[in-house]
């Protein structure tokens, strides 16, 4: 199995490179921000929590965001044996330290942390850009900018945690989609030692 996580700021592409990373290694995609967005339109109990925490370009509490994956994890058991990319979770170091537990416990771990760099005046313009394509009401200035205060206050302390795991691949985030995903597959190859083995077939 390979277990990767992929990390960036708001409109850093995570979701793109999400796609080329399934396709490439066979991995299952778990996006806590779907899974939210998804609890919301359906107004469950957890949908109306979320709400007033997304709609303000807060982040979810530790505990909340917790229950969710652990709810995702022990529904679909097949995910932990093929493999998963986490997209949008880990946010804080609590939520890594708790993902690495639950992981553990189900005899596996993360492998390798895409980290998409790009700076703060280009994700600005892609997310205005994306409101006005897909009509997204959390992608206007004002919460973009919100958005982008939060995560480098409280999630991009992160990128050191997984420095320190010698598991964090730093990656230009910028310029052609294709590009990006190429120096992703490149560090992924020079650094993760399972890859070569890896068959997702074989899992």
């Amino acid at each position: 199995m390979l277990n990767l996580v992929i990390f960036g700021a708001p409109g850093s592409g995570k979701g793109t490179q999400s796609e080329r990373l399934i396709s490439k290694y066979g991995l299952h995609h778990i996006s806590t921000g779907e899974v939210l967005r998804k609890h919301i339109a359906e107004k469950t109990e957890l949908g109306k929590i979320a709400d007033t925490y997304i709609s303000k370009g807060q982040l979810i509490p530790d505990d909340l965001m917790v229950r969710v994956l652990e709810h995702v994890l022990d529904s679909e058991p097949e995910l932990v044996k093929k493999g998963v990319i986490f997209d949008g979770f880990p946010r804080t170091i609590e939520q890594a330290k708790a993902l690495k537990k639950m992981l553990e416990s189900r005899n596996t771990k993360i492998h390798a942390v895409i980290g998409l760099e790009v700076d703060d005046d280009e994700l600005v313009r892609r997310m205005l850009n994306r409101g006005k394509e897909t009509g997204r009401a959390d992608d206007n200035i004002d919460t973009i900018k919100n958005r982008l205060e939060v995560y480098h206050t409280q999630t991009s302390p992160l990128r050191e945690y997984y420095q320190g795991e010698g598991k964090y691949h730093s990656i230009d985030g910028s310029g052609d989609i294709n590009g990006i995903f190429e120096r992703i597959h490149k560090s992924l190859t020079e650094r993760v030692p399972e890859l070569t083995e890896y068959n997702p077939d074989n899992d």
